[in-house]
């Protein structure tokens, strides 16, 4: 089975497939699907961007569409960035911008605990959906660590580790990550539909 993933972000669509292969599914970019899709993500959770995002894809390619809405939810910034973590601090700033503007506004708040969550939405041509969410817990370090990873790696550290998600290996963060977590439920799920 092949799945389009509706983002554009190569390092998502490697974690996908890396995550999904095993299941003999294949997840392509818009790109390969003949497709490009700008969907302005007006939801308020991570669920109704995920939906969004995928039913635009699966609507404009003909086939089913995966998506993943994620984000860093810290407590202390009351649940901040959230479902705004891809624009935290606004348009034009890049990933290491927007951990540094994160880690200047974490200064002297207490506690640091914080979780990565990431909900999975996959549309299908016959109005079919499946959602599944996953979450990690972790803590915001002091500083960045770690050169893997993307996004908010560098600074989101996993206490029983002892490592930031940066510095783990693909293997070590799919096998804990909000991505891996909710990828793994969607699987059943997936896995389930499948055999209807």
């Amino acid at each position: 089975m092949k799945l389009v993933l509706a983002s554009k972000n190569k390092k998502k669509l490697v974690e996908m497939n890396d995550i999904l292969s095993h299941l003999g599914i294949e997840v392509c970019s818009e790109a390969e699907a003949g497709v490009d899709v700008e969907v302005e993500e007006t939801g308020t959770t991570f669920e109704e961007n995920s939906l969004l995002k995928a039913k635009a894809v699966m609507e404009a390619s003909g086939l089913p569409a995966i998506a993943d809405d994620s984000g860093l939810c810290v407590d202390a910034l009351g649940g901040a960035p959230g479902v705004y973590s891809a624009r935290y601090g606004g348009e034009g700033l890049d990933d290491v911008q927007r951990y540094q503007l994160l880690l200047e506004n974490m200064k002297g708040q207490m506690p640091r605990t914080a979780r990565f969550v990431s909900v999975i939405t996959c549309c299908f041509p016959n109005g079919d959906v499946l959602s599944a969410r996953g979450e990690c817990e972790g803590t915001v370090a002091f500083a960045p660590m770690g050169e893997g990873g993307f996004g908010y790696d560098p600074i989101f550290f996993v206490p029983g580790l002892k490592k930031t998600f940066s510095q783990l290996t693909a293997e070590e963060k799919n096998a804990i990550s909000h991505r891996g977590k909710a990828l793994e439920a969607f699987q059943v799920k997936l896995d389930a539909y499948l055999k209807k």
